[in-house]
């Protein structure tokens, strides 16, 4: 196995929380590999899987936008490239969302993962929370999801594959080679659903 090169968007949101779980998971899985923060489109190139990261999704897809990357970004991933996007970053792949509060949003997306997504959907920030999630993929300890000005999933897809449920909400999907979760597991010190990425990025490169 070659050395592994993962990127961050690296523009907003929990930047060094989702570096240092990637080192984490590179290390337990025993692999070699690099973690670079993406800021322009010709630092897309030599990545093998792509995480973008939670924030606000208006203003990371607005620099995206700005800066010329949604369309390689979005070229790199139609061909199989591995993308892992959290909160915001769900919304960035989603071919819908709309506000809870303001109805449909016009921004700057990838639009590519077959789901709808419903932004603030569990509340603005004062009502972030914490819950112990199942996670039949990961095993039989269930994994804690924190929730922070969170998107849901009201709508999926045909080829959508749901990981993971809150409430009766999709909180975890995996369409193809993209993985998305509405709450941000970089934050705790589980590292399953980084490795869980890491083995997808894996079988492309030996696919």
């Amino acid at each position: 196995m070659k050395e592994l090169t993962v990127g961050i968007v690296g523009m907003q949101g929990d930047l060094e929380e989702h570096t240092e779980s990637v080192k984490h998971t590179l290390s337990e899985m025993d692999l070699v590999g690099d973690v670079r923060w993406i800021k322009s489109a010709k630092d897309i190139g030599s990545i093998n899987g792509l995480i973008i990261p939670g924030g606000e999704s208006t203003v990371i897809g607005n620099i995206l936008s700005s800066r010329q990357m949604l369309q390689p970004i979005k070229n790199l991933i139609y061909n199989g490239l591995p993308v892992f996007g959290t909160c915001a970053g769900l919304i960035i792949l989603a071919k819908k969302s709309y506000d809870k509060v303001v109805g449909e949003k016009d921004q700057p997306k990838l639009d590519l993962m077959d789901v709808t997504v419903e932004r603030n959907s569990f509340g603005r920030q004062k009502e972030s929370f914490e819950t112990e999630l199942d996670f039949q993929t990961l095993g039989n300890e269930k994994f804690k999801g924190v929730f922070i000005r969170a998107p849901s999933i009201v709508e999926v897809g045909s080829n959508v594959q749901i990981l993971g449920k809150l409430n009766g909400l999709a909180v975890a999907i995996q369409e193809g080679n993209m993985l998305g979760t509405t709450f941000h597991p970089e934050v705790v010190d589980d590292i399953r659903l980084h490795k869980y990425f890491i083995t997808m990025i894996i079988s492309n490169l030996q696919s």
